[in-house]
């Protein structure tokens, strides 16, 4: 439901400064993985877009993130 309410398509990195976005369903609930060219576009975006979804769709408090470095990233051609 975020995703439509921030006009993102399937197979689209869906931000500038988003590179990659992926989702699952776990046990717990949903898994999401982005990696970004900044943290600081990020935190940006986080501020700007997921906060304020969030809120509005009704999702419970911020999500919990955790950040790590990027070490390899590969696409195929």
């Amino acid at each position: 439901m975020m995703i439509a309410k921030m006009g993102f398509q399937p197979g689209e990195a869906g931000a500038p400064h988003r590179l990659f976005h992926w989702a699952a369903a776990t046990d717990d609930g949903i898994q999401l993985t982005d990696v970004w060219d900044s943290r600081r576009a990020f935190e940006q975006f986080a501020a700007e877009q997921i906060g304020p979804l969030a809120s509005e769709v009704g999702l419970p408090g911020p999500p919990e993130i955790t950040f790590y470095e990027v070490h390899n990233y590969l696409t195929a051609r």
